[in-house]
């Protein structure tokens, strides 16, 4: 019986497992995109890995950059290839154009010496990964692309007689379309892998596709990658994520024993809460309320803030009787100020994992995911905040997000239809006019688990916080944004309407 494929573990974050394993053992992998797709970053760190995790010497080839080129590029990831090299564990073919040289061309070009130059790399320093980095710069001295084909299958062919794993780079001219820019590249190997860095409503994007593993498995589709400074290329799959999170009964406080009553008791400590309201309803205060509860009773709390600064957040925590200074101070809180666009949203949610994963908190609030929006495609913030919700339930936390309607009065959010199925608890903050004033109404749409109350109560702000108040009998049509005001005969009589005979 055949064995089935083995696969090479990558050590890249993320692309094992949309790889299901790893790069198939013995076979070359063209890895294509058009420029700047991180193609030379992906194939070093193919090599970097096998080093720093699996001890496996590689061969870099390289076509385009020099040798020292890239020791100078990658050492802001945190690749030290000089000292791999000292260690006889890296080693460098390198086919680099030198500009100084003449280049006289006699007859066809064959590959013959490059494949010795590389059979002697790979046995001096027992190679076990190599890549070629990029086709592009052999092919563009050959005549036709039957030449370009012949040779390419020869590549293969010697990677294969060597028993190592390989990469090959090719660039493309578009990012969707032909594979390679000769046309022929996806059909002699074995495997294919596109990279893609497309631009979608002025915002840059990046993905990662598996094309073809011929013989083998892998997740289909494209999936969202960034490249880190320190890291790498770093792959977010969403088929990573599992629904295994356990649940507790245990709840917590959300600072407020009015809204506690209105959630049949409080939050549960494993749920996630969004809040959505208009501008100036009281979302913050809400998520300051909930952190200070927590710390207040020794929990470390975490605080990612996208539209206010950490002084502003502290001084009118302070106005509400919050001494986040303390908080801080004691290392039961930590502040993360960002504007949304210093970074890409792929970047956000890797820093915001790693932050969550080192300080370890017990309470997370994010102001406000709607902030977040403007810096992504739809379909990037979709998978934004599946990926973070899903992360902080797995991790046991009670994450509490705020969200910005655009309309003043009623009116809905984006953010709420992204993440309306996946969050625990819904609590809409609105603005209702009433008689020519403005006041302010909450309402729990969505309790998981437990009963809540369905009424929507009017609250006031003032320096001592959010206070809840009674119920708005006489206005309907608060969350539309479409008042209709109902005087309390007309009330008193539909309430009779339900009464029997006896009057009960």
């Amino acid at each position: 019986m055949t064995p089935p494929i083995e696969k090479l573990p990558t050590g890249i974050p993320g692309f094992d497992h949309i790889s299901n394993g790893g790069l198939p053992r013995g076979r070359t992998t063209l890895v294509s995109g058009t420029a700047g797709s991180a193609k030379t970053v992906f194939a070093t760190q193919f090599l970097a890995a096998g080093i720093q995790q699996f001890d496996e010497p590689g061969v870099f080839i390289t076509f385009e950059e020099t040798p020292e080129a890239l020791r100078r590029n990658m050492v802001g990831f945190g690749w030290d290839i000089a000292t791999w090299e000292a260690q006889g564990k890296w080693a460098f073919v390198d086919v680099s154009p030198q500009p100084e040289a003449e280049e006289i061309v006699r007859g066809e070009y064959d590959l013959g010496a490059l494949l010795a130059r590389i059979t002697y790399a790979v046995g001096r320093v027992g190679a076990a990964r190599v890549v070629l980095d990029s086709l592009g710069a052999i092919f563009a001295r050959m005549e036709n692309s039957q030449m370009i084909r012949s040779e390419l299958l020869r590549i293969v062919a010697a990677m294969r007689r060597m028993g190592v794993t390989a990469i090959l780079t090719a660039e493309r001219t578009q990012e969707y379309g032909e594979i390679g820019r000769y046309g022929v590249e996806e059909f002699v190997t074995d495997d294919v892998v596109i990279l893609r860095n497309p631009i979608e409503e002025e915002k840059r994007r990046r993905t990662i596709e598996i094309l073809k593993f011929r013989g083998t498995s892998h997740q289909k589709g494209s999936f969202p990658f960034t490249v880190i400074p320190g890291s790498g290329v770093v792959v977010i799959p969403l088929s990573a994520i599992e629904l295994k999170q356990r649940s507790s009964n245990l709840r917590i406080s959300s600072g407020n024993d009015d809204i506690d009553r209105m959630c049949g008791g409080g939050f549960f400590r494993d749920s996630v809460i969004l809040v959505s309201g208009a501008t100036g309803t009281g979302k913050t205060l809400m998520a300051t309320t909930f952190l200070a509860s927590g710390a207040a009773q020794g929990e470390r709390v975490l605080l990612f803030a996208f539209e206010e600064s950490r002084d502003q957040l502290f001084r009118n925590a302070t106005g509400w009787g919050f001494d986040f200074e303390e908080y801080e101070a004691s290392g039961r809180m930590r502040v993360i100020c960002n504007y949304p666009e210093a970074a890409s949203l792929e970047d956000q949610l890797i820093i915001m994992k790693n932050e969550l994963e080192t300080f370890r908190p017990q309470r997370v609030a994010i102001d406000s995911l709607s902030a977040l929006e403007r810096v992504s495609t739809m379909k990037g913030f979709r998978e934004f905040v599946i990926g973070l919700t899903s992360f902080i339930k797995h991790q046991e936390v009670v994450g509490l997000f705020t969200s910005t309607t655009p309309m003043l009065l009623g009116g809905s959010s984006i953010t709420e239809a992204h993440i309306s199925t996946i969050t625990d608890s819904i609590i809409l903050m609105r603005y209702v006019e009433l008689f020519g004033e403005m006041r302010r109404g909450m309402t729990v749409l969505k309790m998981r688990g437990s009963a809540h109350d369905k009424e929507i109560r009017e609250f006031m702000i003032d320096g001592g916080g959010l206070h809840i108040g009674k119920t708005f009998r006489t206005v309907s049509g608060i969350l539309s944004g479409q008042f209709t005001h109902t005087t309390p005969s007309e009330i008193e009589r539909l309430g009779n309407l339900f009464k029997d005979d006896t009057g009960v």
